[in-house]
């Protein structure tokens, strides 16, 4: 590598470092907010933590093994990690950096594609401002961040023809997530038909469609019995995973009447908005590789697959930007210019990225701010807590944590050694009246009394557990 292309590497290393520190502190600061949840926080946090004291990692409140959600054994690696200090923090830190290194990949691309380097130096911002990459960040946390550099490095890897590291990269992105197996069966096509890479291309095709049999028919139904989750959101398409396969397939009808919708266009537009100056119609074929993530999103009526919030949008990231790559490569696409380019990005950033939730969204419950640390800082034992969901991962560290949403208020209270309410932010899933329900029922438990109370939050103890020195 030339001096001066090392010096402009290591600049790009160092801008992805900084990001990764303002990731990390934003995912931080929103988590001793009280506004992450236990969808998703809770849910990895209790999982990595299970799985690192060495006992059977099931989620208690959602009731099944971690490995019946999305077959994400990535956890296991991460376990590691709690090994040497259990904290939910460890996932922040991955999270983070998983994005961040992101632009890494995505500079390299730009410069093996023939850009000039002010150019990709752009594109690499490009990446990092995309409002997506620091909305994910704040959405508590999901494995398949961790596959966002791993896919960009793989398209790296077979250009460069380096099989060996392709096909660790494809390990890795089967280990965070069992949709990626479509993507990389996507990305398999893409680089087999259009790259012209037949090696690398095949193994990706063969591959993904072999790890999303397996996984989707025997990894998940061995844990979860009713198989795959997300199966429900196309009841349309039919009732099981390879039925909405087949009908999609042989019934297009059904698929298009769902595509061509407002919701949709605005999702599109949305999606596009901060990268669209860079697409030309003649250089579109790597979005092969984005459409099982655009199919499954617009096809379902499910709102959160439809915006650029959760998660469910990540996959497509690296193609898009690959599209941009091999337009700007061609001399093709409405702006050229880097300063321009990152002002796109910037423009597009401040418009959609959500950092005005730490002075709205993240504020609403700090009136309880105070009296929720105060009580849970009263939580001395590992046993069972029943807590609404935002404060669950904060006590997801123990075998037993049960939220107190809809229903909970003939919950099993022989499970608990401490139940935590509060009536001014009852949290999600839940209400006033069921809180409220909660609480008359707590006041009149003769096992349990009150250890907190302050500004509507009360924490109550079993009384057992109390008397525990």
């Amino acid at each position: 590598m030339k001096e001066k292309e090392f010096q402009l590497s290591a600049v790009i290393f160092a801008i992805a470092a900084v990001s990764a520190l303002i990731l990390f502190a934003c995912s931080s600061l929103r988590h001793i907010l009280f506004q992450s949840t236990a969808f998703d926080l809770g849910y990895f946090d209790q999982a990595t933590y299970l799985i690192s004291q060495g006992e059977t990692p099931i989620v208690s409140f959602w009731g099944y093994h971690f490995m019946g959600g999305h077959a994400d054994w990535i956890l296991y690696g991460v376990a590691f990690l709690y090994k040497i200090y259990p904290s939910v923090y460890w996932l922040f830190a991955i999270q983070a950096v998983a994005l961040a290194l992101g632009a890494l990949p995505t500079f390299y691309l730009a410069i093996q594609a023939g850009l000039q380097k002010s150019q990709a130096t752009a594109i690499a911002w490009v990446y990092l401002l995309y409002p997506l990459i620091f909305n994910l960040n704040l959405f508590d946390f999901h494995g398949e961040v961790i596959a966002l550099p791993a896919m960009l490095g793989a398209v790296l890897a077979a250009r460069n023809n380096r099989i060996g590291w392709f096909c660790l990269a494809l390990i890795l992105i089967f280990g965070c997530r069992d949709g990626l197996s479509l993507t990389v069966a996507a990305m398999g096509l893409w680089l087999l038909v259009f790259e012209k890479k037949r090696l690398s291309g095949s193994i990706a095709l063969s591959a993904g469609i072999a790890w999303f049999l397996i996984v989707t028919q025997v990894v998940i139904p061995h844990f979860r019995p009713n198989g795959v989750e997300a199966v429900g959101r196309y009841a349309f398409l039919g009732d099981s995973l390879l039925e909405i396969v087949k009908n999609i397939l042989l019934k297009p009808g059904l698929v298009l009447e769902k595509i061509f919708t407002l919701p949709n266009l605005e999702y599109l537009a949305l999606l596009l908005a901060p990268i669209i100056w860079g697409l030309s119609p003649q250089h579109l074929t790597p979005l092969v590789g984005a459409i099982p993530t655009l199919l499954m999103n617009l096809i379902t009526d499910y709102q959160a697959q439809k915006d650029l919030i959760h998660q469910y949008s990540l996959p497509a990231i690296p193609f898009l930007l690959l599209a941009v790559i091999s337009s700007l490569a061609a001399g093709r696409g409405s702006i050229q210019n880097r300063r321009v380019i990152i002002l796109w990005s910037l423009v597009a950033f401040i418009a959609l990225a959500k950092f005005g939730y730490f002075g709205s969204k993240y504020l609403e419950s700090i009136d309880t701010w105070k009296a929720t640390r105060e009580a849970i800082s009263q939580i001395k034992t590992k046993g069972g807590v029943l807590v609404p969901a935002q404060v669950a991962p904060h006590l997801t560290h123990r075998s037993v944590v049960k939220l107190t949403t809809e229903g909970s208020e003939l919950a099993n209270l022989t499970e608990f050694d401490y139940v935590l309410l509060n009536l001014r932010h009852p949290g999600w899933g839940s209400n006033p009246q069921v809180v409220g329900s909660l609480l008359a029922r707590m006041k009149n438990e003769p096992e349990f009394q009150v250890i907190s109370q302050r500004d509507d939050v009360y924490l109550f103890g079993r009384k057992s557990t109390l008397l525990i020195p």
